[in-house]
């Protein structure tokens, strides 16, 4: 393949994020951004399939699950009309048969939601070169300087009284297994931001959960280790009356 002229302008990389999440879709498509995509935002599938009838997209980033279709049918129905997109499927439950329904339809990837910055560059990452497009803005992303170290890191603040309140509610439905699973992903998710007090106590609340037992003792524990987690602008009572209502 001939390489582009010097005085070439280069060609614009665009993406299409599917998810009738406002917040989901903000996240993807400002992690795209910063990585130079032209990037579109769609509710739902019908929305989706017409844009793509007038944009030939290079990537398509979509939720599974929507109250407004499914992942999985759009990356069918954009296959059959022709679409040449690599697709990206992001879930609130990666479990091995949302994993297998992804690759099934054609999905390159299967990320866990809130997506996880660093893992979500990395996918772009490894695309770039398969879609066929310069690699440096992508690669860029992954400099602190760059911006996205402190984007991730108030994305990861911010969802934090969210996820715990999840837990918190759980727990105080007797679900211990979506405990362990909620517990599980922000263990996950604070591994990989580097708040380890966090993550320590996330993962010792999930093996509670696993045996079934959700100590309120654990819950405290955790409600604690996030309250200090820096920038973080809500306190522990809210959440600590959720779990132990009068």
């Amino acid at each position: 393949m001939s390489q582009p002229h010097p005085n070439e302008s280069p060609v614009v990389r665009t993406a299409l994020v599917v998810d009738d999440s406002a917040a989901a879709r903000q996240r993807a498509s400002t992690l795209l951004r910063l990585g130079g995509w032209e990037v579109v935002e769609a509710v739902g599938t019908d929305a989706a399939l017409r844009m793509a009838a007038i944009v030939d997209f290079d990537l398509v980033v979509t939720e599974m699950a929507m109250r407004n279709g499914h992942g999985a049918t759009l990356m069918r129905k954009l296959r059959e009309s022709g679409s040449r997109a690599r697709f990206l499927v992001t879930t609130t439950r990666r479990t091995h048969q949302v994993r297998a329904l992804a690759a099934s339809a054609g999905a390159v990837a299967c990320l866990a939601k809130p997506v996880d910055p660093r893992l979500f560059v990395d996918v772009m990452h490894g695309l770039a070169p398969v879609i066929g497009r310069p690699v440096a803005t992508v690669a860029a992303v992954r400099e602190p300087a760059a911006g996205v170290r402190e984007r991730a890191e108030e994305m990861y603040a911010s969802a934090l009284p969210h996820r715990l309140t999840a837990i918190a509610a759980a727990a105080r439905e007797g679900d211990a297994a979506t405990v362990a699973h909620l517990a599980g992903l922000l263990a996950v998710a604070s591994d990989r931001m580097g708040c380890t007090e966090v993550a320590v106590a996330a993962r010792a609340v999930a093996d509670d959960a696993r045996r079934g037992v959700v100590p309120q003792s654990r819950l405290m524990e955790l409600v604690g280790a996030c309250a200090r987690v820096e920038g973080t602008r809500w306190g522990p009572a809210a959440t600590l009356q959720a779990t132990h209502p009068a």
